[in-house]
């Protein structure tokens, strides 16, 4: 038994949002559905909550609706609602209505509806009236609320509607702006959220004109909200872009079937076009993208063994993403396999392959094997930039579903090349840029930020283990400013390089040197003893008087004092540093070019 507590309602403010709760998405307009583990299209119900003439948007099915009344009791009773809003007549959006329909003892209850959706809504049999928005102008008004409802003939029913609440600027939109979700999203959190609308989109809704034409009426009203039948809700600075972005589509993919591919069939590959985009949108590594795909491309082609990418990388060299180096990039030579036609005009490639790919056999460790290739492209020019070669453990069967699946495919492993060039850039970028934060630039050594991270880290190591103790040296450079006064401060930078490089040349890799401050230099030495510290400052002392220098600074000679603090479990790095300086200053005091140990 679950005895953990939940809260019972939450609002959609909240940085988690549990789907047990009933959500409040606006103030008393609630998200009060269902969600279905595993289930990717998940059906949202609303509640407006406006005392006895409350609304319920969209009651649900028979698998949901008990979870849909047990939030909108945690709200108000269930006999306040008056008016429940079916915005089309599928099951999973209005079957839930014959479940407690006959334990409504309201007579004003109806069903709020167009009268397309009422000519099927009646055959359910329900004792409630329809309330047909066409013959009520179009409005539905309620004590602290106006509903406005938005027609959008065909999307996806001839009768469909959207429902505008005016007070919160929040739009119902039906099954516009549905989409497909792994997991409890309830809240878009990026616009990348588009891509889960755009397969649900595509071959759900009929048309771009007809997705166009509803997309203007409801760009009519000041919508600050869209809270979707399924999918997740868009909020306000995501809905222009989402408008924009499915303008954009074209819709009905199940009109582009080819003669000879029933209904079956064809209902099959669409599954796996859209999985195909669903893994390039859900996977992010690229090893996890390929054994996606494989997976996805394997419920046509069950011969499809391994997948590999070959690329050009822009700057002369081509690079291959293969299962031998766990698909990260491996400088190779150009793939000998249509050699000749990569880099060249995507219109060549077609002229030899119209299929927009060729079969052809590779010697795989001495054997015959056969592999589809398919030529990747560059989007601004077209040019043949990149290579997918598909191999298989058996000659496959090419039928008009393998034509589909290389359309399908294209775009997304090109994309996902992309991707996967652009993350390791930005690794790379982010490695040096994060060296560079923790790096002081003259001398190469640690900056004090990153001696402040590390130096907790080594006093919780110490709080832990007492046997994890660690010293800390604070060296500063005896007569520093008169070097400066007589060579300048480009002399000066140069006495502090070369005794920064003989600092790092003396620690070891646990060690942390840092540049501490103008001519003072600090070194924390992990897991050492009091002795270790001193043999270790004693010999960075010999090496910097040691230094010799040319040009201006031939006749300069530098030594340098130090100061060492053991450190004291639960001592914090303040009274350390206060230690080790005061150390230091007792070497300075007593004569330089020495070395003073704390408390002696």
């Amino acid at each position: 038994m679950d005895t953990e507590y939940h809260p019972a309602t939450q609002s959609i403010g909240q940085p988690h949002l549990d789907p047990r709760c009933a959500i409040e998405i606006a103030p008393r307009i609630w998200w009060v559905g269902c969600y279905l583990d595993g289930d990717p299209f998940q059906c949202h119900a609303y509640l407006i909550e406006d005392g006895d003439q409350s609304v319920l948007l969209d009651p649900g099915s028979i698998l949901t609706f008990a979870e849909t009344r047990r939030k909108i009791e945690l709200v108000l009773p269930f006999s306040s609602i008056r008016y429940f809003i079916c915005h089309h007549p599928d099951p999973d959006i209005v079957s839930a209505i014959s479940l407690f329909q006959d334990q409504i003892t309201r007579e004003d209850a109806c069903v709020v509806t167009h009268w397309r959706a009422a000519a099927l809504l009646k055959h359910y049999g329900w004792k409630m009236d329809f309330w047909l928005i066409e013959k009520h102008d179009w409005t539905l008004q309620l004590p602290h609320h106006t509903l406005q409802f938005v027609f959008t003939p065909y999307l996806h029913f001839p009768g469909a509607f959207c429902t505008f609440d005016s007070a919160s600027g929040i739009l119902f939109s039906s099954d516009i702006f549905g989409g497909f979700t792994s997991g409890f999203n309830l809240v878009a959190s990026s616009e990348d959220y588009f891509e889960s609308l755009r397969p649900f989109h595509e071959h759900y809704l009929p048309s771009r004109e007809i997705l166009q034409h509803g997309l203007n009426e409801i760009q009519r009203y000041p919508v600050r909200m869209i809270a979707p039948q399924h999918g997740s809700i868009i909020p306000e600075n995501m809905v222009g872009f989402m408008i924009d972005k499915l303008k954009t589509l074209d819709c009905g993919l199940l009109t582009s079937a080819r003669d000879g591919i029933d209904v079956l069939r064809l209902s099959r590959l669409n599954q796996v076009l859209r999985d195909i985009t669903q893994v390039v949108i859900l996977y992010r590594d690229l090893s996890d993208i390929i054994a996606a795909l494989l997976d996805v491309i394997r419920r046509i082609l069950p011969e499809a063994r391994s997948l590999e990418l070959w690329t050009d990388d822009q700057e002369g060299e081509w690079l291959r993403f293969s299962e031998h180096s766990h698909f990260r990039p491996t400088p190779d030579g150009k793939p000998s396999l249509a050699r000749e036609m990569l880099g060249r005009e995507g219109r060549e490639w077609d002229q030899r392959y119209p299929k927009g790919y060729a079969l052809v056999e590779l010697d795989e460790q001495g054997e015959q094997a056969d592999a589809l290739l398919i030529a990747l492209r560059n989007e601004r020019n077209q040019t043949v930039n990149g290579l997918a070669i598909l191999h298989f453990t058996g000659k496959p069967a090419l039928t008009l579903e393998v034509d589909a699946i290389v359309r399908q495919i294209t775009r997304p492993l090109q994309i996902t090349i992309e991707r996967e060039l652009l993350y390791q850039s930005l690794e790379r970028d982010k490695k040096r840029y994060y060296q560079q934060s923790i790096r002081d630039p003259l001398t190469g050594l640690f900056t004090r930020l990153y001696m402040d991270d590390a130096a907790k880290r080594l006093i919780a190591m110490h709080a832990r283990n007492h046997e994890a103790g660690f010293g800390l040296v604070i060296f500063d450079v005896d007569r520093f400013k008169e070097i400066n006064d007589q060579h300048g401060h480009l002399g000066g930078d140069d006495v502090l390089r070369n005794i920064a490089r003989i600092i790092a040349a003396e620690s070891r890799s646990v060690d942390i040197p840092v540049r501490f401050g103008g001519e003072e230099f600090a070194v924390f030495l992990a897991g050492g003893t009091e002795t270790d510290g001193a043999s270790f400052a004693e010999r960075v002392c010999k090496e910097v008087g040691k230094l010799r220098f040319d040009g201006r600074l031939a006749q300069v000679r530098v030594t340098t004092s130090g100061g060492l603090a053991q450190h004291r479990p639960g001592e914090e790095l303040d009274d350390l540093i206060e230690r080790a300086d005061q150390a230091l200053y007792d070497a300075k005091r007593t004569g330089r070019n020495r070395i003073v140990i704390a408390g002696k």
